[in-house]
């Protein structure tokens, strides 16, 4: 249901989500201008590039807002794994893979191009916040989506003005939207039975990269400055409940339609 339709009394959560946005972007602009951190203006180019896709896809494929979301969100996924690739292999063929994850190179140093790598993803998060709250792709008096966004870009803006956990961040944060984003663009495309191995298989690795990026996380970042580890391993856990919490529901409810 759009935003328009739902109605602005019936809107509570709209307008605070909204204005947190708008206090997240002037905080990034004040990195930028005042504080001269040039780098983060790779957080804007990733809100335009986003957007620009957003556009593409209304434009030429369909106007559907979930369809638009979803197929920017794979593109996001997409650009996200490769990156990821990359920068691992490029760290490996400067400097060898011995030790390249151990805690102090994960967290005390930034490998080439993890830092505009991650500031681009977090341009990501607050364009797909912009649009969700546009359309009204949320529900609920606390939308877990919105709240999800929220806790995600203070976590990756925190790191990125202290410019530490970085390579950590850049490898955990997009293991599992990838799976995500698949199984919702295979539901939107009537792939829905779960008795299929497919379906099966999708949720197995949906589980297993579920625990190992949030149990990873945990033996990466704790131990790092203990400012941004107390607040980021709280909101990490927040996320991990509500990520854990609709992936049970959306596996159960699977399970009851295949019933």
């Amino acid at each position: 249901m759009s935003r328009t339709t739902r109605g602005l009394k019936e809107d509570k959560a709209g307008p605070f989500f909204l204005a947190t946005l708008l206090l997240w972007f002037v905080s990034v602009l004040f990195e930028i201008l005042f504080h001269r951190r040039s780098e983060l203006l790779a957080i804007v180019a990733g809100c335009f590039f986003y957007q620009l896709a957003n556009w593409v896809v209304r434009s030429f494929v369909s106007r559907d807002p979930l369809f638009v979301n979803t197929s920017v969100s794979l593109l996001h996924s997409s650009i996200t794994s490769a990156s990821v690739v990359f920068i691992l292999v490029n760290q490996c063929l400067r400097n060898g893979s011995v030790g390249m994850f151990e805690h102090s190179e994960l967290v005390g140093r930034t490998w080439p191009w993890a830092y505009p790598a991650l500031c681009f993803s977090c341009g990501y998060f607050a364009y797909d916040q912009c649009d969700m709250l546009h359309y009204g792709l949320y529900s609920g008096w606390i939308p877990s989506i919105l709240m999800h966004h929220l806790v995600l870009l203070i976590y990756l803006t925190l790191a990125l003005y202290q410019n530490v956990t970085i390579n950590s961040y850049s490898h955990l944060q997009g293991m599992l939207n990838y799976l995500l984003n698949v199984r919702k663009a295979w539901r939107m495309a009537g792939i829905r039975d779960a008795r299929s191995k497919i379906i099966r298989g999708e949720w197995v690795l949906n589980w297993v990269t579920f625990t190992f990026a949030r149990t990873a996380a945990h033996l990466l970042i704790t131990g790092i400055e203990l400012p941004l580890a107390l607040f980021g391993m709280f909101g990490m856990n927040f996320l991990n409940a509500s990520l854990g919490i609709d992936l049970f529901h959306a596996f159960k409810r699977e399970e009851f339609s295949a019933c």
